[in-house]
C-alpha cells in the first residue's frame, strides 16, 4: 500500500515525459488517420451483424469486472500466504488501472467523441464535443475499457520476464477486451489509441515496481 502510494504520483507524470509523451501524441495521429479515411465508419458497417455483436458485448462485462476483483485477490491471496511478491503484483496491477482509468477520463473529459449508434444510420465516427465535459467522463475517446486492460496486461507482462505464459495470457484477455468493445460500445479508433495508452502506462508502472523490489520479481 505504501508503495503503491509513494509512486503513484511520480508515475502519473512519467506516463506523460520523455518519450512516452510521443506515443500520446501518435495515439490522437492514429485517430485522426482512422477517421478521416473513412476506417472507422467502415469498421463500424463491417460488424453489425446481431450475433457477432452479442458474442462479443461479454468483453464489456469482462472489462469492467475483472480489473476490479483481480488487484483484490492477488493482494488478499498474498496477504493469506504471506507473499510479498503476489502483493506487489496485486498493488502494481491496482496502481496500473488507477492511472489508466484517471487518463482515459482526463481525455474523455475535453475530447467528448460520440460513441457508435446502435443501429446504423448516418456516419457519426468524426463527431467529437471538443471542450470541458462536454460527452462527460464515460463515454468516449479512448476507450477506459481497452485502457485499463492493456494497462493491467502489459504491468504482468512485465512483472513476470520468466514465465512470459502469464504475460500472454494477459495480453490475450485486452485484445480480446479491446476487440469486444470496438465491435459493441467504441470506434476502433477508440480500441486503437487506448491500446497505446494503456500500453504507455503499463510500461512505466511494471518498470517502477520491478526496479522497486531491486529484480527480485525476475525470479518468479
Amino acid at each position: 500500500m505504501k508503495l503503491f502510494l509513494s509512486t503513484l504520483p511520480h508515475n502519473i507524470i512519467a506516463c506523460f515525459k520523455g518519450r512516452m509523451i510521443i506515443w500520446h501524441v501518435v495515439a490522437i495521429a492514429l485517430t485522426f488517420i482512422l477517421v478521416a479515411s473513412g476506417f472507422d465508419w467502415r469498421y463500424f458497417l463491417s460488424t453489425r451483424d446481431r450475433s457477432l455483436r452479442s458474442w462479443m458485448f461479454p468483453a464489456v462485462h469482462l472489462g469492467g469486472l475483472l480489473p476490479i476483483i483481480l488487484p483484490l485477490v492477488l493482494v488478499a491471496l498474498g496477504s493469506l500466504i504471506g507473499s510479498a511478491r503476489t502483493r506487489l503484483v496485486g498493488w502494481a496491477v491496482g496502481q496500473a488501472e488507477v492511472i489508466g482509468g484517471l487518463v482515459a477520463a482526463s481525455y474523455k473529459a475535453i475530447t467528448g467523441r460520440t460513441h457508435p449508434p446502435y443501429t446504423v444510420g448516418a456516419d457519426m465516427s468524426h463527431i467529437f464535443l471538443f471542450g470541458f465535459l462536454r460527452g462527460g467522463l464515460f463515454w468516449g475517446w479512448p476507450s477506459s475499457h481497452t485502457t485499463i486492460a492493456f494497462a493491467m496486461a502489459v504491468t504482468i507482462f512485465t512483472l513476470f520476464p520468466k514465465h512470459r505464459w502469464v504475460g500472454c495470457v494477459a495480453m490475450a484477455y485486452a485484445f480480446c477486451v479491446g476487440i469486444g468493445v470496438s465491435m459493441t460500445i467504441h470506434w476502433f479508433s477508440d480500441f486503437s489509441a487506448g491500446a497505446i495508452i494503456g500500453t504507455v502506462i503499463d510500461v512505466v508502472v511494471g518498470k517502477c515496481f520491478l526496479l522497486s523490489q531491486n529484480g527480485t520479481i525476475s525470479s518468479l
